[in-house]
């Protein structure tokens, strides 16, 4: 028997169908960025340039290359080509001859061309039908445009016509409320050829029945194909024991094996700040005839992981327990880190998670309107710890639900579930995005309005498409690949009950999960946040603008202007700049120019999401969960990201690593009170210390106490209340802030610094912040109170703290991380002049 080849196909071309001058491609790609690379469009993203690049999705193009078969490969019995991912509408050509027609950009598409081939050249063509053209007459054959707010299909040139919901494709392709309209063709993902002969592995899951620390069940089930009856014998080992072995006589065609596994006493894998990741390495042996024919290697975490929905005096709990530990979830939600996804490289998505990681985070939310993301991401996300609530790609629409589209849906979740299971990171499958809140009856009750648009058919034809696929089609799918992670129909959702008291609102905080948006969208003050803590927070978010190095990426000088035209098509959620303009007039001074308002939108974005943050974790463990949106964006914007398209930190990303610490001391400030709590993640309670201190601007110390508390172990605990009155009578003749700290025997757990008063009321002079190089890090220090205090370089990194209040005599040292590295870097002496660094008085 021959050892199995795989074959990467390269050296690929493409070109306008129509046209005959083929241009090199690279593959993985996509039309947009082949065109870009051969200087045939300009930088998408620069400008207003978008508008001028939707030809781009009506057009039909076509990629080919000739590679080379060798006589070794067509001695095999089985010749297959695999495409792991086409984009969407392709016709696939081997030699002239059609062998597979695509329409699923989710999809692994395979087909067997063993017949096809022939030794020495062939040549393969993907003819891919433009998107828009495929699906232009689909609204009108249907009756009527299905709901889907975020298509911007005037962009596109298509007026009303919501195409999206048509195609299964990545729906942020069509344009979002942070993204653009770049509706991509290509191939997206790796293509080969494949070889084999008598038998193949197709897949393995680790199924993980019953997992604890004294032991674990584990099942692996092999699914192999082979050619003829044959006996086999299949060995599974991991990095601790040599193996076990198991004899099968294998059946001609695909069937499914099962060999039962326990390891005693293993090592758990856990999520960041409970413990270690840890990674079992799985390979599982072909043998035949006393020769490894086939490997096979999975690697997983041993874990149990369950969505705890119990009835309490409340309502009903909403939260994640991994390992028999209830888990307050931290984290954010992540959109596709590029509008071309085949741009993104395995050190951003390394700094997107590492970031995740480092700002103590433990989940990350796959949203529903992007990929099911390649598998480095989920690689990096069983390496650093984090857990992922992951959306099937369906958001903010209402979907056809005839058979084709259906059965493409079905084949689409089996591909991506049985790709996925393996990662110990999945700990919840969902549905959709806001699709069942959106289809509320009535507005108030937090419904869109989407029902009112349709007559009563439209309404059940709508309905029954939607209950076919996400309460039967997805969970069916689910039951037999996946059994063992939860599935959550919808999100936001109260429960699955065909009732109207399934859906949530912003008021449906007593089960469920919440997407809470009356602060930002529904223009609520910031305050707001508080009053609206649900059992788990799954959305809520606030706008500010990328950071002035990165809008000049996509703006001249000139057009620095907050109602500039680029500045508004950069903005893609409508009214969005305005909203940052009034929030920033409700809290801050005027900004002294357009730069500084850019710094103030992240400081206003970072307070509000603190404010949400603090509110959640104190209400722990009512509420368990809080994802903000969003972590990332997908080109240069003005959005709700805490970190912009190149990666670069906002002041939220400082705030939420320091607001996600394992334990923290949560300053609350009430119209008559100010509440201290301590909340904790982690399992043991400790007895610390609470030092209160009250500190003019000049640096004087008006009044300190300290009280020995106990902080108890994963829960929130109000540990003191004082009368706001009673602090605030300690200002006289220059503005106050108060100082609080925990500390253990004299290490510091944690400190805050809390004003009073919202910053327009306070005044701020110059703090006169002083820089010093150690080897430690920056020492920063002022003479008066600093406010905001931001540091920067032209290094790409972060600092380990930044957008930080500075009160005289505290000095800080803060060191710095590069991109590219774990390690602390240090600043060399003479680099020192690179670091510049501004504080609220130089804004205003």
């Amino acid at each position: 028997m021959r050892n199995p080849i795989k074959q990467t196909l390269k050296d690929w071309f493409f070109k306008e169908a129509t046209a005959n001058d083929w241009k090199r491609a690279t593959v993985p790609g996509c039309v947009h960025t082949d065109l870009l690379n051969n200087g045939a469009i300009e930088d998408p993203f620069y400008g207003k340039n978008e508008l001028d690049m939707q030809w781009i999705d009506k057009t039909d193009w076509e990629y080919q290359t000739t590679f080379l078969v060798r006589d070794d490969v067509l001695e095999h019995e089985k010749v297959e080509l695999s495409f792991e991912g086409l984009d969407t509408y392709a016709d696939v050509y081997v030699n002239g001859n059609k062998i597979l027609e695509a329409d699923n950009m989710f999809r692994i598409w395979k087909a067997d061309v063993k017949s096809h081939l022939q030794q020495g050249d062939n040549q393969l063509t993907v003819y891919f039908h433009s998107p828009i053209q495929h699906d232009l007459h689909k609204p009108d054959q249907l009756g009527y445009n299905l709901p889907a707010d975020n298509d911007h299909s005037e962009d596109g040139g298509v007026g009303e016509k919501k195409l999206s919901v048509f195609a299964r494709k990545a729906p942020y392709h069509y344009g979002w409320d942070w993204g653009p309209r770049f509706v991509t063709s290509g191939i997206w993902k790796e293509v080969y050829l494949e070889a084999w002969s008598e038998a193949r592995v197709l897949d393995v899951h680790i199924k993980q029945p019953f997992v604890s620390e004294n032991r674990a069940d584990l099942v692996a089930e092999i699914e192999v194909e082979a050619t003829n009856e044959t006996e086999v014998i299949f060995n599974i080992s991991d990095q601790h024991s040599m193996g076990k072995e198991q004899n099968f006589r294998l059946k001609k065609g695909v069937q499914h094996l099962h060999i039962p596994i326990t390891i005693d006493n293993p090592k758990l894998w856990w999520s960041n700040g409970l413990g270690e990741p840890y990674l079992y390495h799985f390979q599982i042996d072909l043998i035949l005839n006393d020769d490894v024919r086939a490997s096979h290697y999975v690697r997983t975490g041993l874990r149990s992981i369950r969505l705890v929905r119990d009835s309490d005096k409340y309502g009903q709990s909403f939260y994640f327990e991994l390992n028999g530990v209830p888990v307050f979830a931290k984290g954010a939600n992540h959109i596709p880190n590029d509008s071309f996804q085949t741009s993104i490289t395995r050190e951003r998505y390394r700094h997107e998670i590492a970031t995740a990681a480092h700002s103590n985070m433990n989940m990350l939310r796959v949203w529903g309107g992007g990929i099911y993301e390649y598998d480095e991401f989920y690689k990096l996300c069983d390496e650093y710890g984090i857990l992922v609530w992951q959306d099937f790609m369906f958001a903010c629409s209402m979907y056809p639900g005839d058979e084709a589209f259906i059965e493409s849906v079905k084949k689409e979740a089996i591909d991506n579930v049985k790709r996925l299971r393996n990662y110990a990171c999945i700990a919840l499958w969902c549905g959709n995005n806001e699709m069942d809140a959106a289809w509320s009856e009535y507005e108030e009750q937090g419904g869109w309005g989407w029902k009112q648009r349709y007559n009563n058919t439209q309404r059940q034809e709508i309905w029954k498409a939607y209950d076919d696929i996400f309460h039967h089609i997805l969970p069916s799918v689910l039951e037999k690949y996946d059994a063992n992670v939860d599935y959550w129909p919808s999100s936001p959702m109260q429960e699955l009950s065909y009732t109207k008291e399934q859906h949530a609102t912003f008021d449906t905080v007593q089960r469920g999960d919440v997407h809470y948006w009356d602060v930002w969208h529904g223009q609520k003050p910031v305050e707001a946040y508080k009053d609206k803590v649900g059992r788990f927070m799954s959305e809520y978010g606030f706008q500010s603008f990328p950071e002035k190095k990165t809008v000049l990426t996509y703006a001249e000088e000139e057009g620095l202007a907050l109602e500039s035209d680029i500045m508004l098509h950069h903005q893609k959620n409508g009214a969005g700049n305005r909203l940052i303009k009034n929030y920033m007039e409700m809290y801050y001074h005027p900004p002294k120019d357009f730069s500084s308002f850019l710094r103030i939108s992240h400081i206003l974005q970072a307070d509000a999401i603190k404010s949400a943050v603090e509110a959640h974790r104190l209400n722990m463990p009512y509420c368990m969960g809080t994802l903000y949106w969003q972590l990332n964006d997908c080109w240069p914007v003005a959005s709700w990201s805490s970190m912009d398209y190149f990666g670069r930190w906002k002041a939220l990303q400082y705030v939420i690593k320091d607001r996600f610490k394992p334990n923290v001391l949560i300053v609350d400030q009430t119209e008559k009170g100010v509440h201290f709590y301590t909340v904790s993640d982690q399992l043991q309670s400790k007895s610390v210390n609470l030092h209160i201190s009250i500190y003019t601007f000049s640096g004087e110390a008006l009044y300190t106490e300290t009280k020995e508390i106990t902080m108890k172990a994963n829960t929130s605990t109000k540990v003191k209340e004082q009368v706001l009155e009673d602090l605030i009578a300690y200002r006289h003749d220059e503005d106050i802030v108060l100082y609080a700290e925990i500390e253990e025997q004299g290490r510091l757990i944690d400190n805050i610094v809390h004003l009073l008063d919202k910053p327009k009321h306070l005044t701020f002079e110059n703090p006169e912040i002083h820089l010093e190089y150690s080897e430690q890090g920056i020492v920063v220090e002022s003479q008066k109170f600093a406010s905001h205090v931001w540091l920067e370089t032209d290094i790409e990194g972060y600092f380990t703290e930044n957008n930080f209040h500075l009160i005289p005599g505290m000095k800080k040292i803060i060191p710095f991380y590069k991109r590219t590295s774990t390690e602390k870097e240090a600043f060399q002496k003479e680099n020192m002049e690179n670091i510049r660094v501004v504080s609220m008085y130089d804004l205003i």
